[in-house]
């Protein structure tokens, strides 16, 4: 195992690499807690430093929950870090309050010189559900069947066609009859990091959830990796897989950053015993490695992330991982 604790477990991960070496940040909670399916609520963010993505030299805690009152006082979820123009470090995440039981995701903002300690800029809030755009995300919660408001999992990258930034993050779009078919990719942009316009959605449809999404390019093609859990399949992606679901990593290829994107075929890294989930996809002086924590559901999880291991692209642009290096 790779990024691990003692005394607690570590999920959803996210990296940075600061010219000399990597720094990966995680969800965490106590082991005390007893079951792992409690460790939502009770979350805090972790920080460790590598030079090869193996061996990891632990931080410690680098965000936690805001005190009450206030929009991320019970969560402090998955997010991305980048560095911007200024020379600041900048953190996206995914925040929760109590005043709705942290059941409304919001998007908040920080930064940090030395990529531990991070100061919120404002109260932290960067994005909501506002603006004209917002009309194309379900809003509210989708009374018996999410028990959310779905904005959360930002991933920050610069335009690679403009000057300013690009915001991808999960979200659900409003209106459609099957729950499961209404998951969306959300997106906004930024010229500058601080301020944020709400754009539409750049995929909608296949799946009710589409976790922790991550564009990103390999050889002048474009792909998105989200993770899933089978039961959120809808009827129209079962039929179109012919295949049983999947629970892991699967991904999206598109034209651009922008899109349009569709889903691939098969899935990246999933349905084992022991599989990653929240993965990501790393560019690493080798090539690109997938890093993600040990799944398995309640009664097999793991609580730590797993080695890195090679992602490769075959001859029709598809991705894969050797199969030996699934489950390791």
């Amino acid at each position: 195992m790779t990024l691990a604790l003692d005394d607690k477990w570590i999920w959803d991960s996210w990296y940075a690499h600061d010219g000399q070496r990597w720094h990966g940040y995680f969800l965490q909670a106590d082991k005390s807690l007893g079951d792992p399916d409690l460790r939502h609520f009770n979350v805090s963010q972790g920080h460790a430093v590598s030079d090869d993505l193996v061996n990891w030299e632990h931080k410690g805690t680098c965000l936690e929950p805001a005190p009450k009152p206030a929009w991320d006082d019970t969560t402090t979820w998955t997010g991305s870090v980048i560095q911007g123009t200024d020379g600041l470090w900048h953190l996206f995440y995914t925040g929760g309050g109590s005043a709705e039981k942290g059941l409304y995701q919001r998007i908040g903002h920080a930064t940090s010189t030395d990529m531990h300690s991070w100061e919120r800029v404002g109260s932290g809030l960067c994005l909501d559900m506002e603006g004209p755009n917002a009309a194309h995300y379900e809003a509210e919660m989708q009374v018996g069947f999410w028990p959310d408001r779905a904005m959360r999992d930002p991933f920050v990258m610069k335009d690679p066609d403009g000057d300013g930034y690009l915001m991808y993050f999960t979200a659900r779009a409003p209106g459609i009859e099957e729950a499961n078919a209404g998951g969306a990719i959300g997106f906004a942009t930024s010229p500058d990091l601080y301020e944020w316009t709400l754009q539409p959605p750049v995929f909608v449809g296949d799946y009710g959830q589409l976790e922790v999404p991550q564009p990103f390019e390999i050889d002048g093609r474009w792909y998105c990796l989200f993770c899933t859990a089978d039961i959120h399949w809808s009827e129209d992606r079962k039929t179109k897989a012919g295949v049983p679901p999947v629970t892991g990593n699967h991904y999206l290829v598109g034209d651009g950053p922008r899109g349009p994107w569709r889903v691939a075929p098969g899935f990246l890294d999933g349905d084992l015993p022991c599989y990653r989930y929240a993965a990501r996809v790393l560019m690493t002086e080798t090539g690109p490695v997938l890093m993600g924590f040990r799944d398995g559901g309640k009664e097999a999880f793991g609580g730590y992330v797993m080695d890195p291991v090679p992602v490769k692209v075959d001859a029709e642009g598809l991705l894969y991982i050797e199969a030996s290096d699934r489950g390791k």
